[in-house]
């Protein structure tokens, strides 16, 4: 098999998701650091648009939204399972559930005066107001939670996970770790970065036994490689095959885009090549990347046929 590369960077909450991931399938991958903020040339070389962090490659296929790149990994490497029989389906739920509700509150709140010093670490001040104009942009829509309401819902939503533990289970859905648990864990990861904030955790002595847990699986191996070292690979990889399932007013080889409908609505411009109700994927050509296949999760993503004038 080609190499799987994440494009991923440090802070990065899904980033820390997928390494977790890989550390528990014990997979050896290729790590490309991406910039935190726009611009972003050798991503959009890839993704033709999509700016959201991480993303994955594998020859000239890259994939989009973490939903997808974990049902990719679990395909490829099954054992063990990101997806156990006994609790499949209640995983995936409280997966998305902790992908958005659960991400949408920690984070914001730990990036609080008292937090985002810590999480960005280091950065001038120049630094800092430029990556808060880059978030904003993102998620022009987006209510900031007061910190007494961001406080309030945390510690709501850290008890709930506090609860499923009660039992003495060792992971939030039984016996064996799921799907659920990684999603959780970039939360509460994020929550550590910043030392002030963290001490809200210490009301919660199960989940912190068990993120310690999930943890331990580590980050797998890798070994460095650069964006243009990644773009290469592109350019001299193949495709995977690619099945498709016509809906209403789609069909193969429309020039499409793609959207995400939750935050960051950059649109994506290719080929439809390949659609199903769990994913979509375009072709787009690059300079650089050459022919690649771009792929996205249906949910929270929108496809639009381009109409020609």
């Amino acid at each position: 098999m080609t190499e799987l590369i994440l494009h991923h960077y440090a802070g990065s909450p899904f980033s820390e998701k997928m390494r977790l991931i890989l550390g528990f399938k014990r997979m050896s991958w290729r790590s490309v650091i991406v910039p935190a903020i726009l611009p972003k040339p050798d991503v959009m070389a890839l993704t033709g648009g999509y700016r959201r962090t991480p993303f994955m490659q594998i020859g000239a296929d890259i994939y989009c939204d973490t939903t997808l790149m974990c049902r990719v990994i679990d395909t490829l490497n099954p054992e063990p399972p990101l997806y156990p029989a006994s609790t499949v389906g209640m995983a995936e739920i409280l997966a998305q559930w902790a992908d958005t509700t659960l991400f949408w509150t920690a984070v914001p709140f730990t990036m609080q005066p008292a937090g985002i010093t810590h999480v960005l670490a280091g950065a001038p001040p120049e630094a800092l107001k430029a990556f808060g104009a880059d978030r904003a942009a993102m998620s022009p829509n987006l209510k900031r939670a007061t910190l007494a309401d961001g406080a309030a819902q945390l510690h709501t939503y850290l008890g709930r996970l506090e609860h499923l533990l009660d039992d003495g289970r060792p992971f939030l859905l039984g016996a064996l770790p799921s799907i659920a648990d990684f999603s959780a864990a970039q939360s509460v990861w994020f929550i550590r970065l910043a030392p002030p904030v963290a001490t809200l955790l210490e009301a919660y002595p199960r989940l912190q036994a068990w993120y310690q847990k999930v943890s331990g699986f580590g980050r797998g191996e890798f070994t460095m490689m650069s964006s243009a070292e990644a773009i290469a690979v592109a350019a001299q990889g193949m495709t995977a095959a690619t099945s498709f399932v016509a809906e209403t007013g789609l069909a193969e080889g429309d020039e499409v885009t793609v959207t995400p409908t939750d935050y960051a609505h950059d649109p994506v411009i290719g080929r439809l090549v390949g659609l199903g109700p769990q994913e979509v994927v375009i072709a787009r050509t690059d300079e650089r990347a050459g022919t690649v296949h771009v792929h996205f999760p249906r949910i929270a993503f929108q496809i639009k046929k381009l109409v020609s004038v």
